[in-house]
């Protein structure tokens, strides 16, 4: 029996990348697409909104609470806003949901942490399962190396971009915080032009660019005098980030309710 999933943002570039990696998975069927209430594209198929015949029929809807009558997979990538009230309504019925939405507030994070007490959720700031590795594999080489290597993280996105710094940033700052054991919030620095002094030893600063179509480039720098480490992921396509939300679907739909990390998931499969 196919596992059923609804997808939102199912118009945009990272919907129509997961409609593509669902329809090659055989353990898959996707049950509905949702978009913003005005969307222009509203009533027509997938085909038909994608312009590819060989996508489903399925019909493009601003209509949540009628794609709940079914249980299935919801897998997110549309904005914070309507992927927070969309899980309301899906932890009413217990239903999973993949969340790769970014931006999300601490606030926004907390209630998604309160919504997973009645719904199995994934969150992840990067649905790529290599990016997950590096956040593993920085997590390592912060407690490998220490505290007195200096570390640097650069990401680069397209100018589209909204959020900044990007959430997997964020995720591997936190990374390094936790090998040091000290909060995140205590050792970031995003902006040194107004501080008018040398580096501190033990911040971590993290730096965005916006620039032309770059898919998604993280890296990050470990550095002491005489010599520099750097972790580097580069995406050149949507893909790898469909392909992992496909992924993870399918690994969360029989877990109980609660909140997942990728990395967790991966590790249990």
């Amino acid at each position: 029996m196919k596992i059923p999933i609804v997808i939102s943002g199912a118009a945009g570039r990272m919907g129509r990348a997961v409609i593509l990696a669902a329809r090659k998975d055989r353990e898959l069927e996707i049950a509905g697409a949702l978009e913003y209430p005005g969307h222009p594209h509203l009533g027509q198929s997938l085909a038909e909104v994608h312009k590819d015949p060989d996508l489903p029929r399925i019909l493009l809807s601003s209509d949540p609470g009628a794609l709940l009558r079914r249980r299935a997979v919801w897998i997110e990538f549309s904005d914070a806003k309507a992927s927070l009230a969309h899980l309301r309504l899906v932890a009413r019925r217990g239903y999973p949901m993949v969340i790769g939405t970014t931006g999300l507030s601490a606030a926004e994070k907390e209630e998604v942490k309160k919504l997973s007490r009645k719904s199995p959720v994934i969150h992840s700031a990067n649905m790529s399962f290599a990016v997950n590795v590096l956040f593993h594999l920085v997590g390592e080489a912060a407690r490998l190396l220490g505290p007195d290597y200096q570390t640097e993280i650069l990401e680069i996105h397209h100018n589209q971009k909204k959020d900044a710094p990007s959430g997997t940033a964020l995720t591997l700052a936190e990374a390094v915080a936790r090998a040091r054991k000290c909060p995140a919030r205590d050792l970031l620095v995003f902006d040194r032009s107004p501080k008018k002094e040398k580096r501190s030893a033990k911040e971590i600063g993290v730096s965005a660019l916006r620039i032309g179509d770059v898919v998604g480039e993280h890296t990050v720098f470990f550095g002491i005098e005489g010599e520099r480490l750097e972790l580097t992921h580069r995406a050149s396509s949507r893909d790898i980030f469909a392909r992992g939300a496909v992924r993870a679907a399918k690994l969360l739909y029989r877990k109980k309710p609660g909140l997942y990390s990728l990395q967790e998931l991966l590790v249990t499969a």
